[in-house]
């Protein structure tokens, strides 16, 4: 006779219910502390994507289209840890790499949380994928950083406690803003996303805190009603977080803050722990 759950196995379940594709809308907060004070924000929506049933999850909608031209897009080309192979399904690619690195089994889901192309363009500073256990604990979350040099880093970072806050750190591995340093170091707040998503990324350099990212959304269900509404709402979205990068890079410099040229980078890359 099987052992009934006990209290902790039983408390497991309830901590930890499986992640649901859905739509996820809040605004996004930079904070530059050091060398001079400089903030942003800006509202964009995500989606988070069930990578195990993809085509099924989208093929109702027609306004978040698959792999080719819409309003609203997902390609799966656009992801992956190695930008040079999109030959194989996306979730199959993220797979493989994160089993050679121990961080994924058979049986484990996994999700992304990203932004969609808008008529055609996209341009995802960071993308999320979430590596969920069978039991419903987090494995790992994959943070899929771009530069708008067209390089890309992902952060594989395992899940050390079970719980629906995440605490992670880890060096800084690309070159992001040409106006700081590489000697750094990331310190990730994340809140799973349900109901509400929230991640804090803290930079920091020799024990200070440089600069604040922070996103915090929250959830609507992934309809044609609620995409339609985020693409008017929100029109050219996309492009618009790109062109703010470089405004902002404008203000930034025109503060007297120095210019830190690219170094030799490798097209893509990633690190564990």
């Amino acid at each position: 006779m099987n052992a009934p759950f006990s209290a902790s196995e039983a408390q497991t379940q309830i901590i930890a219910p499986s992640l649901a594709a859905g739509l996820y809308t809040g605004d996004v907060v930079h904070v530059r502390y050091a060398p001079k004070s400089h903030r942003l924000s800006y509202r964009i929506f995500q989606v988070l994507l069930d990578l195990d049933h993809l085509d099924a999850g989208l093929k109702p909608l027609k306004w978040l289209s698959l792999n080719r031209f819409g309003g609203l897009s997902f390609h799966e080309a656009d992801y992956g840890p190695d930008q040079a192979d999109s030959s194989a399904p996306l979730k199959d690619r993220v797979a493989r790499h994160l089993k050679s690195h121990e961080m994924y089994a058979d049986g484990d889901r996994l999700f992304l949380l990203t932004m969609p192309r808008v008529l055609g363009y996209v341009f995802n500073p960071i993308s999320l994928y979430f590596v969920q256990k069978p039991d419903g604990q987090m494995r790992c979350v994959v943070y899929e950083v771009n530069n708008t040099f067209g390089d890309r880093h992902s952060y594989i970072l395992p899940v050390e406690t079970p719980a629906r806050h995440i605490h992670q750190r880890s060096a800084k591995r690309l070159h992001v803003s040409p106006f700081m340093d590489m000697d750094m170091g990331y310190e990730f707040d994340l809140t799973a996303p349900r109901e509400t998503f929230a991640l804090k990324i803290m930079v920091k350099q020799a024990g200070a805190n440089m600069l604040l990212a922070a996103f915090t959304a929250r959830r609507e269900a992934l309809t044609d009603k609620t995409l339609r509404r985020q693409f008017f709402a929100l029109p050219l979205m996309t492009l618009k977080v790109m062109a703010g990068i470089h405004w902002e890079a404008l203000k930034i410099w025109l503060k007297g803050i120095k210019y830190r040229p690219k170094p030799p980078t490798a097209k893509s890359s990633a690190s564990v722990g």
